[in-house]
């Protein structure tokens, strides 16, 4: 009967279990990270090990890929991780990655998704895609053949995506006898690359995803190494610093009126933190209220933060509509219709300079048109392209498919953005051909330029007033309808 009893209190105890299980499970916090290198420098192998050490493959999942690892294999007598990721069957028959693979599993520390993105330069639309979201980037290189054209090219694609951490791991290292020396030599090139990048935060850790060294556990084949191993520093690098919380930008998605005694405005916040009572201001009518409310389907909340979905009410009847912004009065971002951008061009129809496009940034949709392409950035040098220096032409100006370059836009409405290094939600764009409806290309905000740098003086189109017969006690009035004019974006010079 004792026995019974015991066997009881430890279905209880195990329900227990489960239920805190779950309940810390929600709480974890979630890492997005993307893994980027060349051709064969063990990318996917390395997700596939990650996965397998870390013990999350179900037993039906193994027992396939002992099977194709067999079949089509190219890991010798060795499982072939790779086969993990490389689903597309293309993949598996060139032993590449062509598509952007996701894969989710976790820790007792953390959540992760992972992008596997792939390595050819003619995916390189692929890797923006996948790092778009991307908290931390792993840059992989094979210890024998060290920092090349890609490692450079893929350093640059994630420095310009905004990615504030970075580990170089150093793969492959069994192939040189795990040579400190090499080690030491590769990590000494890279960081002389990406010291000028901006890149905050950059670890390095010597591995070999083939057979498990410093992935999960600590390798005893590299003991001059004292760092962590790649799976601990994924579960304890410090990503809460990574969203902006000082100023606060709330693009309206949609207005919630569910009966007549509620109206609320419905968004995510893009960044800063936001307290009931708080004054803002509505953009780009300027009126002002207080925060009264702030509702969530769980019930109302004393702040808001960045990425939590709410529902503000104000305590003032204001007419505020889907692409508008509310933010602090003493806190306001970029307002205009020019600014300068890094783009990337993602469609597989070159560039027409005379194309008008629609604009996505935050919740706005706007047409607009690529007035200039100041240069290009050759990916793999670094070098700019421009017609100034000679290395472009009229003709081969306009962008093609995977190229980067440094553009002038301008759009039909006013937008509400901040530069993307400050800002990502609100200094990230999207061009949508109108036509076909693909996504043109994804652009960066750099910075915004005033409306009279975008004219020379003397395509500004003149009112002479005294010629068109117009009294001086008319000015004021003149004055006042050309100022609203040019709020719209049509700048008109005047003569009195």
């Amino acid at each position: 009967m004792e026995n019974l009893d015991n066997k009881e209190l430890s279905i209880v105890n195990c329900q227990l279990s489960i239920e805190e299980f779950l309940r810390r499970d929600e709480k974890k916090d979630l890492l997005r990270f993307l893994t980027a290198g060349s051709v064969d420098d063990g990318k996917s192998t390395l997700i596939g090990r990650l996965l397998f050490d870390s013990k999350k493959i179900y037993e039906d999942q193994l027992d396939a890929l002992e099977r194709d690892s067999k079949r089509v294999g190219n890991a010798g007598d060795h499982i072939d991780y790779a086969l993990l990721l490389d689903g597309l069957k293309a993949e598996r028959e060139q032993g590449i990655t062509i598509d952007v693979a996701y894969r989710y599993f976790s820790t007792n520390k953390r959540k992760f998704i992972i992008a596997d993105t792939p390595g050819h330069e003619q995916y390189t639309r692929n890797m923006i895609t996948g790092g778009s979201t991307a908290n931390l980037a792993i840059i992989l290189v094979d210890a024998r053949l060290g920092v090349i054209t890609q490692t450079r090219r893929h350093t640059f694609l994630v420095s310009l995506l905004g990615i504030k951490h970075v580990v170089l791991a150093v793969n492959k290292m069994d192939l040189v006898d795990f040579s400190e020396a090499r080690f030491n030599e590769i990590v000494g090139e890279y960081r002389k690359f990406i010291e000028p990048l901006g890149v905050p935060d950059v670890t390095c850790i010597p591995l070999s995803a083939l057979d498990g060294d410093n992935v999960v556990e600590k390798s005893a084949r590299t003991p001059w190494y004292t760092g962590p191993a790649l799976l601990d520093f994924l579960e304890t690098v410090h990503i809460g610093n990574d969203h902006n919380l000082q100023d606060f930008r709330y693009p309206v998605q949609y207005v919630l009126r569910p009966n007549l005694n509620f109206r609320g405005f419905s968004a995510k916040v893009a960044s800063g933190v936001v307290h009931k009572g708080d004054e803002v201001m509505a953009l780009p009518s300027r009126k002002k209220s207080r925060v009264k409310s702030i509702v969530t389907y769980d019930g109302e909340l004393d702040y808001a933060f960045p990425p939590q979905s709410v529902t503000l009410t104000l305590e003032d009847e204001i007419d505020v509509s889907r692409g508008e912004m509310l933010v602090h009065p003493d806190n306001l971002p970029y307002e205009g219709r020019n600014f300068e951008a890094m783009l990337v061009w993602m469609d597989e129809e070159p560039m027409d300079m005379n194309k008008s496009f629609f604009i996505k940034q935050t919740t706005n949709l706007s047409r607009s048109h690529v007035t200039d392409i100041k240069y290009k950035v050759d990916v793999n040098t670094m070098e700019h392209l421009s017609i100034d220096n000679g290395q472009l032409t009229r003709d081969t100006l306009p962008m093609q498919l995977n190229q980067i370059a440094r553009v002038v836009i301008t759009t039909a409405k006013e937008l509400f953005f901040d530069p993307y290094r400050k800002n990502k939600a609100t200094g990230s764009f999207i061009l949508i051909d109108p036509i076909t409806n693909n996504t043109s290309a994804v652009g960066m905000i750099i910075d915004r330029i005033e409306d009279k740098d975008m004219l020379v003086d003397e395509d500004i189109p003149t009112l002479d007033l005294p010629k068109l017969g117009i009294a001086p006690e008319q000015y004021e009035a003149v004055d006042k309808v050309v100022k609203e004019l040019d709020r719209q974006g049509i700048a008109i010079k005047v003569n009195k």
